[in-house]
């Protein structure tokens, strides 16, 4: 019997919320914890609308930086400005 109580006493603190993270702010106050981020798909093979495997596109552009004749940055809107 003493055997059966100790297990239950084990199990009660295993399950107990003094083990959870809990989140605290810079001062030392409780907050809510934020959702955990999500792992980013793994990339694989690209399929069309119906499953087939087709050629995947290519990746775009980093950034749509453009450059003056001088080779200064500047809006792409601008007269004169080519992508760089």
């Amino acid at each position: 019997m003493s055997r059966l109580l100790a297990v239950a006493a084990a199990l009660s603190l295993l399950t107990s919320p003094a083990f959870a993270a809990p989140c605290k702010d810079a001062k030392g106050k409780f907050i809510k914890c934020p959702p955990p981020v999500a792992a980013p798909a793994p990339k694989g093979p690209c399929k069309d609308a119906k499953g087939k495997f087709v050629k995947c596109p290519p990746p775009a552009a980093a950034s749509s930086r453009c450059k003056d004749a001088k080779g200064k940055f500047v809006k792409c809107g601008t007269p004169g400005a080519k992508p760089a």
